[in-house]
């Protein structure tokens, strides 16, 4: 890493980027995604200072095992640029390289000074603490990256990847500190979210802002996974309503682009670093701060080790760390207290969990708790059950029935003329959507991919999805399960219907040529099936008749709220 003095950004005067645009028409290309382009984003604007560009060899390797860089200075996560290991052999050491957004647009011209190979192993070890990817879903995500091989060097800065939304939130380094001094904060309280705020939450921030003396940014995460994700800019609008309660010239809102590498202890100390590049002089952190939660429960780190690590460090870091402290309502006094052993019972807290329950079943939310602002921008995004839209995701061997379901569920779909009603049926969609693939278990799972991906659309746009695959493993559905369930309903229905009744059936013959060793691939005889772990409902239509099976998925839906 070169030593350079500090400067607002790595984006050069518009003379310099002319030229680089012209030198970039003979440059290899690299087009970046998702976590790169907010990786490259902070180094840019100085985000991540002291750093001109990705990390060399030396830096990363020294950031791993101390979290600093060689000349001492912490920097705790490693930032390296990420490549295939084709990419990898086409480049050279000395060689300029053009980076650019998923369009095409160039960002910046990368001068390499390192390339070498990822030990995926030891990374996971160093910033997870296991390389066990079933115990750290960022484990899981590391190792199974599809690039293998690092690339360091220096960039010249050609623009700052292009936002379309909120604009006026998103703020550079020299943006924020430009601001503090306007208002005139020598202080600030930098707070890192991802969460939904409330009525509890104000008070814990302003608490914590009176102690340390200083004002707030308000610096949530600026995650845009899906262009059309609602729930981001439902989000958003929250926030902005959520500062509207603040004193004036007390707090400024702000978005950041991060990466979440959900590492705990480091996690939380690369966010300080970064805040305090943002102006910050404090940062608020949290007991469990950036804990992955396994099992949506369990923490992965110690209690309290990133609060340890960011107070520990902040003599070299500049930033002083504020712990948070969680509040709940005490309704006997109206007010909000620390949430402590002794007086649990008697606070009262909604959970995230039971806030989207509330709101899904349309159960009132009471105004200790959120803005009546609030409260209206989360029922958009979601909104009772009734209107929400959902898939019935329907699974079993060929013949069981599925398909005479779905078909009599359409019908009654269209008869109550709420929602509209989309037939992906298995043999519709292997014509239409999967015409090319064929039947090995990599092709299947892509199949049922696809089934998931235009079921998640039709979900998220408030319409019924009803899929009627064989979908044989276990993975892909859970697969498609975690993507739809984040757009509205998910009801996956197992139609166990035995192997002996579907093949009596065999219209299509299949089984009959299967046995025969005529055709192969055919599943429950050549290939396996794996029942589904936890159907919400099973039904085996040997023993019912199809309007029968219907009826009790219908009387499932109404019992969970989906129709009335």
């Amino acid at each position: 890493m070169s030593t350079i003095e500090y400067s607002e950004s790595l984006i050069v005067h518009f003379r310099r980027a002319e030229i680089l645009r012209q030198e970039a028409l003979t440059l290899q290309n690299i087009d970046l995604y998702g976590r790169q382009l907010a990786d490259i984003e902070l180094l840019l604007n100085r985000g991540m200072y002291p750093l001109d560009g990705y990390m060399n060899r030396e830096n990363y390797e020294a950031v791993l095992d101390t979290m600093r860089l060689v000349d001492g200075t912490v920097f705790p996560m490693p930032i390296s640029l990420d490549v295939t290991e084709k990419t990898a052999h086409t480049l050279e050491i000395g060689q300029r390289v053009a980076l650019n957004d998923q369009e095409g647009v160039l960002l910046a011209v990368l001068t390499i000074s390192d390339i070498w190979p990822m030990d995926k192993d030891r990374e996971a070890e160093a910033v997870y603490g296991t390389r066990d990817a079933s115990l750290h879903p960022e484990v899981q995500s590391l190792l199974e990256r599809e690039t293998d091989w690092y690339v360091g060097g220096t960039m010249e800065g050609v623009s700052l990847p292009v936002h379309y939304d909120f604009q006026d939130l998103r703020f550079t380094p020299s943006e924020t500190v430009r601001r503090f001094t306007m208002n005139g904060w020598r202080k600030v309280l930098g707070f890192h979210t991802d969460d939904y705020l409330h009525c509890a939450h104000r008070e814990m921030v302003l608490t914590a802002a009176r102690r340390a003396g200083a004002a707030i940014l308000l610096h949530p995460v600026a995650d845009l996974s899906h262009p059309g994700d609602l729930d981001y800019y439902t989000q958003v609008r929250c926030y902005q309503h959520f500062v509207d309660k603040f004193p004036p010239n007390m707090i400024l809102l702000g978005l950041m682009p991060l990466a979440g590498r959900k590492s705990g202890p480091r996690a939380a100390l690369s966010q300080a670093v970064i805040r305090k590049n943002f102006g910050c002089s404090h940062f608020m952190v949290a007991e469990d701060h950036a804990d992955p939660f396994i099992n949506g429960n369990d923490r992965f780190y110690p209690r309290g080790a990133a609060q340890e690590l960011v107070a520990e460090m902040a003599p070299k870091t500049g930033i002083e760390m504020v712990p948070q402290i969680d509040l709940g309502y005490l309704p006997e006094k109206k007010i909000y207290v620390e949430i402590s052993a002794d007086q649990k019972e008697q606070v009262e807290t909604i959970s995230s969990k039971e806030l989207q329950r509330r709101l899904t079943s349309g159960i009132y939310i009471p105004e200790w708790f959120s803005y009546p602002e609030v409260v209206q921008e989360l029922q958009r995004t979601f909104p009772p059950r009734s209107k929400q839209g959902f898939t019935v995701f329907m699974t079993g061997l060929s013949g069981s029935g599925k398909s005479t379901i779905a078909r009599v569920l359409l019908v009654k779909f269209l008869e109550m003329r709420d929602r509209p009603v989309t037939l992906l049926d298995g043999d519709i969609v292997r014509k239409n959507l999967s015409s090319e693939l064929t039947f090995t278990k990599e092709h299947r799972n892509l199949n049922i991919t696809r089934i998931g991906f235009v079921a998640s659309e039709i979900t998220k746009n408030g319409g019924i999805a009803l899929c009627a695959p064989i979908a044989p493993y276990e993975g892909s559905r859970q697969a498609n399960r975690d993507l739809i369930s984040r757009r509205g309903g998910y009801i996956e229905v197992y139609v166990s219907t035995p192997l002996e009744v579907c093949e009596a059936r065999d219209r299509k013959g299949l089984y009959a040529r299967a046995r025969a060793g005529i055709v192969k691939g055919v599943t429950g005889i050549t290939d396996p099936y794996d029942p589904p772990k936890n159907p919400d409902i099973e039904i085996d239509t040997s023993e019912i008749t199809p309007m029968e099976a219907v009826q009790e998925i219908l009387l499932y839906l109404q019992q969970q709220g989906y129709i009335v």
